[in-house]
C-alpha cells in the first residue's frame, strides 16, 4: 500500500478537532441558507481549479484516464454542486404536514428541515473524489459541520481533497483528518450526530457497532454480489458491450457493477462472440497498452483478486493476463460450474466476469436470490415480460434494465443499498435529506382551549369519552373479511379517490373547471 502523500493527523489533535466542529454547529453558524450556498459555490470553484490535479492524482492512484476521471470524479461533483445549490432553497423550505384531520389543522402542523449536527464522512479509494466529496456536498447543503476522512489507500487523491477543502471551506465548520486505522479508530471514539461510510461490509460492522454505543445514526454504502441475468430473448450484442463497459470502468473496482452473469445456455455462444468483439473494439491496441484502462489500487487487492481466480473451478474463456508490477489485470471472462464457485461466493471488485449458464429464467432467479438476497445492483436483460418478472421476484438496492449500472450514474437519482448492501441513500435531494432531520412542529393557539378540555381529567361520568370519540374516531370503509363496504365505495366516489374530504373537493372543482372549459 502506498504511503500517504500528506502526513497523518496527530492522534492527540483529533478530540480537539471534533470538539471544535461540535462547538461551531452549536453556534448556529452553518444554519443560514446563504452560508451553505456560499460554501457550496466556493467548493465548486476549488474543484474546478484543481481538475488537472484530480486527473493526475487518479492516474497515480488508480491508473484512471482523463476522460474517466472527469466522468466519474471531478465533472460529477461539479454538476452535483450546481444542481444542489439551484434546488436547496426549495428543499430546505418548511412543509405543511400532509393528511392532517380537520380538527388538528388549527395547530398549523409543519415539517421543519433541521441539520443533524456534526457529522463524520469516511471516504473510500475506488472513486476517491466523488465518494468523498459527494456526501460532503449533501452535508454542507443540510447545514451540518463535517469531519472528512479520505481513504489512505488513494494517497494522491487524499492530498488533493485536503487541498480543495482547505482552499474553499470555512475551517471552523469543515475539517479533514488524514491517516489509516488508528486515526479512523480515534474518530469513531468521538460523538457524532451522523456517520456516513462508504466501503466494505467488514469495516461497516465495526462502524455500526461503535456507533450503536452512542445511538449514532449511520448511512452505509457497501458493495454487493450483484447479478446480471441474460434471458434467451436478450440482445446479446448490447448485453456484451454494456456489461463489459460496466466491468472495465475503474478496472472493475466499482461496488455496483455486476459480480457475475447468469445467462440462458442457448445464447451463451453468441454472447461470448460479442464479448470478444467488444474487447477488441474498446482496446484496439491491447488492454494493457490502453490509456483508458485503469489499474488495481495496490498489491494487496491484486493478490486478493488473483487468489479468487486461482481458487475458481471455472474455465477462463477470455483474458486472464496479469502483471503484478503494473497492477494490471485484464478483463477476464470465466465460465463457472455452479453458484458455489469462489468467483460468485465473494465480491471480486475487479475486472473478473464469471458466467454461469442456466437452463431457464426460473433457475436464474433462484440462483440470484440464493447467492445474495439483497445485492446493491441488479441487471436483467430480456424482453419486458422477463425483466419485469426479475424485478418482481428479487430485491436489490437499485436496478438497471438492459444495461450496466445506469441508475447509479445519474447524480440526481437517490442511490443506496438494502440489507447486506447497505442502508440509507444519497445523491441529489437524497444527499440533503440523509443529513437532515424532518422535525414535526405544531403551534397550539390559545383560543382552542375549549376543544382541548376534553383531554383533561376527570373523565369518569363526564361523557368525555363519547365526546372524544365523536371528534376523533375514523369509520372503517371495509368489513371483517377485508372487503370494501358500500360506504367505502360511496366515499371513493364522493372524494374521487382523494385521501380526505378536502382533497376530494379539490378534485371535484378541477373536474368541474375542465368540463366548463371544454364544453
Amino acid at each position: 500500500m502506498s504511503k500517504l502523500e500528506v502526513p497523518a493527523t496527530p492522534l492527540e489533535s483529533i478530540p480537539k478537532i471534533a470538539s471544535s466542529l461540535r462547538h461551531t454547529f452549536a453556534s448556529n453558524k452553518t444554519k443560514p441558507l446563504e452560508y451553505r450556498l456560499t460554501q457550496l459555490r466556493k467548493l465548486y470553484w476549488a474543484i474546478d481549479d484543481n481538475k488537472a490535479a484530480i486527473a493526475e492524482a487518479c492516474m497515480k492512484d488508480l491508473g484512471k484516464g482523463e476522460f474517466e476521471t472527469y466522468l466519474t470524479e471531478s465533472g460529477w461533483c461539479l454538476n452535483d454542486i450546481i444542481f444542489v445549490q439551484r434546488n436547496l432553497a426549495k428543499w430546505a423550505k418548511e412543509e405543511s404536514a400532509p393528511d392532517i384531520p380537520l380538527m388538528n389543522k388549527a395547530m398549523s402542523p409543519k415539517i421543519r428541515k433541521d441539520p443533524l449536527g456534526a457529522v463524520l464522512i469516511i471516504g473510500t479509494y475506488n472513486f476517491p473524489i466523488q465518494l468523498t466529496i459527494g456526501p460532503l456536498i449533501g452535508a454542507i447543503a443540510a447545514g451540518c459541520t463535517v469531519l472528512l476522512k479520505p481513504s489512505e489507500a488513494a494517497p494522491a487523491a487524499a492530498a488533493v481533497v485536503q487541498k480543495i477543502v482547505e482552499a474553499a471551506l470555512d475551517p471552523s465548520a469543515y475539517a479533514i483528518v488524514q491517516g489509516a486505522v488508528p486515526e479512523t479508530t480515534a474518530l469513531l471514539d468521538e460523538k457524532w450526530d451522523k456517520i456516513f461510510y462508504t466501503g466494505g461490509a467488514a469495516v461497516a460492522k465495526i462502524i455500526s457497532k461503535k456507533a450503536a454505543e452512542t445511538l449514532t445514526p449511520v448511512t452505509l454504502e457497501l458493495g454487493g454480489k450483484n447479478p446480471a441475468i441474460i434471458t434467451k430473448n436478450a440482445d446479446v450484442r448490447l448485453a456484451a458491450r454494456r456489461l463489459l463497459w460496466g466491468k472495465t470502468v475503474n478496472a472493475g473496482q466499482v461496488c455496483v457493477s455486476q459480480n457475475y452473469i447468469l445467462i440462458d445456455k442457448e445464447v451463451l455462444p453468441g454472447f461470448l462472440d460479442q464479448m470478444a468483439a467488444a474487447i477488441k473494439e474498446f482496446y484496439p491496441n491491447g488492454v494493457q497498452k490502453s490509456p483508458d484502462y485503469g489499474r488495481i489500487i495496490h498489491a494487496r487487492q491484486f493478490q486478493r483478486i488473483k487468489k479468487m481466480l486461482d481458487e475458481s473451478a471455472g474455465k477462463i474463456l477470455l483474458g486472464g493476463e496479469m502483471d503484478e508490477a503494473d497492477r494490471f489485470i485484464a478483463p477476464t471472462v470465466v465460465q463457472v460450474e455452479n453458484e458455489h464457485d469462489s468467483l460468485l461466493a465473494d465480491e471480486s471488485f475487479g475486472p473478473i466476469i464469471p458466467i454461469l449458464p442456466v437452463p431457464d429464467l426460473d433457475t436464474a432467479i433462484r440462483i440470484a436470490n440464493d447467492v445474495s438476497g439483497t445485492p446493491l445492483g441488479l441487471y436483467p436483460f430480456g424482453n419486458k415480460k422477463e425483466t419485469a418478472r426479475v424485478l418482481n421476484e428479487t430485491r436489490s438496492g437499485g436496478a438497471t434494465v438492459n444495461d450496466a449500472f445506469f441508475h447509479a450514474s445519474i447524480p440526481t437519482l437517490a442511490f443506496g443499498g438494502v440489507g447486506e448492501s447497505g442502508q440509507g441513500a444519497y445523491r441529489g435531494q437524497a444527499s440533503f435529506e440523509t443529513f437532515t432531520h424532518r422535525r414535526s412542529i405544531v403551534t397550539t393557539p390559545n383560543w382552542i382551549e375549549g376543544l382541548l378540555s376534553v383531554r383533561y381529567p376527570p373523565f369518569a361520568g363526564t361523557g368525555k369519552m363519547k365526546q372524544f370519540r365523536a371528534m376523533n374516531d375514523m369509520k372503517p370503509d371495509f368489513d371483517r373479511n377485508g372487503k370494501k363496504t358500500p360506504a367505502g365505495i360511496i366515499r371513493w366516489v364522493l372524494t374521487l379517490g382523494g385521501k380526505s374530504a378536502g382533497r376530494g373537493l379539490i378534485r371535484w372543482v378541477v373536474l368541474a373547471l375542465c368540463k366548463w372549459i371544454l364544453f
